[in-house]
């Protein structure tokens, strides 16, 4: 099965790229004429309804893409991935970010062992230790409770987590299970995030989660030894083995740090960063905040996707028909850019989530055996919450480039507003653009519409619409701790299976590495230049003019400066 041939070199992608000359010719005005193709576009699963009728696309293109996942070897991609395979494979590990949640009674094998069980002992570990945060069984160097924490780490240690934490707190449930307490996350290392991170909070009554699995991350680190210095100034430094815990795999560097190893939680490296909200990196800091049960439902709301991603055949299959139809669009109309558009403001962290997960996943110009890629693989990925996005790029998206979309709508509000007197709620207002938008993307307007309308012939140019723009619409009955987890489980898995279909490893993160190594340098230039006055050496001119520019104008920064925290 693993075999050098690119997937463009198949049969099912020529036909694909044939077939897509054919499609072009059709407006989604006729498409959507077809009432027995929208109804075969349609797919339902526990509640949610996916409808992906408005994409350029007929029942015969998705029989072609069928073809296409067939000829990628998807389903065997997929099941090696649940089997526990090295799938990953430039880093030689398994990818089993599906084992995060799966339930206690599981068998899913690594290297030939379960890992089930070393799963449950973290998560039941969480759950004793967030008790007693919460009950206050656990106090401050002071002897008050610990209310406020704040998660220190970057990228998918922060990313995903934030996006939950976000997506609960106006979630009723959380809301009660919240009361009095707070969650902060702190990732820039720019000092500017660390005073918002504790600005307002109390040392005696703060607890700081440091998340990074080697405990060598520069930013992280960076971020940790200055929150142990505001609380060790504050309280002395035996307070740090009350007021900070970690989740890394490195307990040399943890204790090293000031942490009592026993206060740090595992995780594994089987486990990508940003496919790690459902590890200890998430599920300590929201359950901290939000009590374990409902962390619980979380996960149990994406092992539900995660099963019938394994088991539902590709007609049925969301997050399948969701990764066939990015391909399509990405490599065959030539679409890069792709829209997330939660109208749901709790949903207002989704589309940076998704951003990291998806571009850093398949940002790759090679395919997985080494070969470069003779078409586009990846997509940008942006987004804002309705209605706030259609007062912001949706000109673009109507009447410039084409960019599909996902509309993404909530059924029951969590926080729903009647007045008295208006014509609709405030949910229903915003669930009317929700249902809007897709139709004037796919339809437009012509200019023999506006001829009708009266509208003055120096204006209808502008005032065209062209349509034709794909867009698809997933709707979910609610947004609690359950839906929260299927909405991250489809696209994890949706950006998973693009890549098995492009033939790439969606699973490394290379790109991230080369800035990383240049900016020590760059550190160790600054440190040189300011401690002995060493000249600037080994940069080309234009960054040796940028260095010498700020190296001047920051000239009045002491060469051994005592400590300075935040003065907010």
């Amino acid at each position: 099965m693993a075999s050098p041939t690119l997937i463009s070199d198949t049969e099912p992608w020529k036909e694909l790229k044939a077939h897509m000359e054919e499609i072009r010719k059709t407006h989604l005005r006729n498409l959507m004429s077809d009432s027995v193709r929208c109804q075969s576009m349609m797919v339902e699963f526990d509640g949610m309804l996916l409808d992906y009728s408005r994409q350029n696309a007929t029942l015969d293109t998705l029989d072609k893409l069928y073809k296409l996942a067939e000829a990628a070897h998807l389903k065997e991609k997929i099941n090696r991935m649940y089997n526990g395979e090295h799938i990953n494979s430039t880093e030689n590990r398994s990818v089993l970010h599906v084992a995060l949640r799966a339930p206690r009674d599981a068998v899913i094998n690594s290297d030939g062992k379960n890992v089930i069980p070393e799963i449950w002992k973290v998560l039941d570990k969480i759950q004793e230790f967030s008790e007693r945060i919460r009950s206050g069984a656990w106090i401050g160097a002071t002897g008050k409770a610990l209310t406020d924490v704040v998660a220190v780490g970057i990228g998918g240690s922060f990313l995903g987590p934030l996006f939950v934490h976000t997506a609960l707190q106006t979630d009723p449930e959380a809301v009660e299970c919240a009361r009095g307490r707070q969650l902060r996350f702190l990732a820039n290392v720019d000092p500017i995030d660390v005073a918002r991170s504790i600005t307002g909070l109390n040392p005696e009554t703060t607890l700081v989660v440091v998340v990074s699995k080697t405990f060598t991350t520069a930013e992280t680190m960076l971020n940790a030894r200055t929150l142990r210095e505001w609380i060790s100034s504050a309280l002395g430094p035996s307070a740090v083995a009350k007021h900070m815990v970690a989740v890394s795999t490195n307990l040399v560097l943890v204790e090293k740090f000031g942490i009592d190893p026993n206060n740090a939680f595992a995780f594994w490296d089987w486990v990508g960063g940003r496919y790690s909200v459902c590890s200890a990196v998430g599920v300590l800091p929201l359950s901290l905040q939000y009590g374990f049960s409902v962390v619980e439902k979380f996960l149990k709301g994406a092992s539900s996707i995660d099963q019938h991603f394994y088991t539902a055949p590709f007609e049925k299959n969301i997050p399948v028909l969701l990764g066939l139809l990015s391909v399509w669009n990405v490599s065959f109309f030539g679409y890069p850019a792709r829209a997330i558009l939660p109208y749901s403001q709790a949903l207002e962290k989704f589309a940076p989530h998704i951003q990291q997960v998806s571009m850093e996943s398949n940002g790759k110009g090679v395919s997985i055996d080494g070969v470069p890629l003779p078409f586009e693989a990846g997509e940008i990925d942006f987004g804002e919450p309705g209605t706030n996005g259609q007062h912001s790029f949706y000109q673009l998206i109507h009447q410039g480039r084409v960019i599909p979309c996902d509309f993404i709508g909530i059924v029951k509000s969590q926080q729903p507003v009647y007045l008295k007197g208006e014509v609709v709620s405030n949910h229903d207002e915003l669930m009317s653009n929700f249902f809007a938008q897709p139709d004037a993307l796919a339809y437009g307007k012509t200019p023999e519409q506006l001829q009708k309308e009266n509208v003055s012939p120096h204006l209808i140019p502008h005032k065209t619409f062209s349509g034709n723009r794909p867009s698809l619409s997933l709707l979910l009955p609610s947004l609690n701790a359950y839906n929260i987890g299927q909405l991250l489980a489809i696209y994890e898995h949706r950006i998973a299976v693009e890549g098995f279909i492009w033939g790439i490893n969606s699973f490394d993160q290379w790109g991230v590495e080369l800035g990383k190594s240049l900016a020590t340098q760059v550190r160790k230039q600054l440190h040189g230049s300011r401690t002995k006055g060493e000249p600037i050496e080994g940069f080309n001119f234009s960054t040796k003019t940028l260095l010498t520019r700020y190296l001047e104008a920051s000239s009045d920064i002491p060469v051994d400066p005592s400590t300075l925290l935040p003065r907010i």
